[in-house]
């Protein structure tokens, strides 16, 4: 068809080039359907300066609560713990508290460093709020907004 460096040539722009192209074109396809969705969902509770959507205090609760219910803690401040509410937040639900990390990096905790941010549950799991060390004096917490 075509002559040897020609036809590779040739052969590179029509069969392979296109490929690649194609290839480029659905990766930043997918890029951008997954920072659409991440900038549809809302601040659900914002500690300092990160924001926590919805699903990652449902995460950082389920994740708190399933360990509470199991017996289990993890981290060398043996999370999750009763939290004794000394700061005086008005929560929804009935104490005990118990206290469990949020992770700015929006992993989910399981030792190490536990960060600023918390989520506060009750004995059934319940979400009651979140609350962060970052703004308040010494080891207090204020409320995320």
């Amino acid at each position: 068809m075509f002559g040897s460096k020609s036809g590779s040539l040739m052969f590179i722009l029509y069969q392979i080039l296109p490929a690649i192209l194609l290839a480029i074109v659905n990766v930043s396809a997918l890029a951008v359907e997954k920072v659409a969705i991440r900038q549809d969902q809302t601040c659900v509770a914002t500690c300092g300066k990160v924001c926590y959507w919805q699903e990652d205090i449902d995460e950082a609760v389920e994740q708190g609560y399933s360990l509470h219910e199991a017996g289990k803690t993890v981290g060398s401040n043996d999370y999750p713990h009763q939290f004794n509410n000394r700061e005086g937040f008005d929560f929804p639900g009935q104490a005990p508290y118990y206290e469990f990390p949020i992770l700015s990096s929006f992993d989910p905790y399981d030792g190490g460093s536990p960060g600023a941010d918390r989520v506060v549950f009750n004995e059934a799991g319940d979400y009651q709020g979140a609350i962060t060390h970052t703004g308040a004096g010494g080891n207090n917490f204020v409320e995320c907004t």
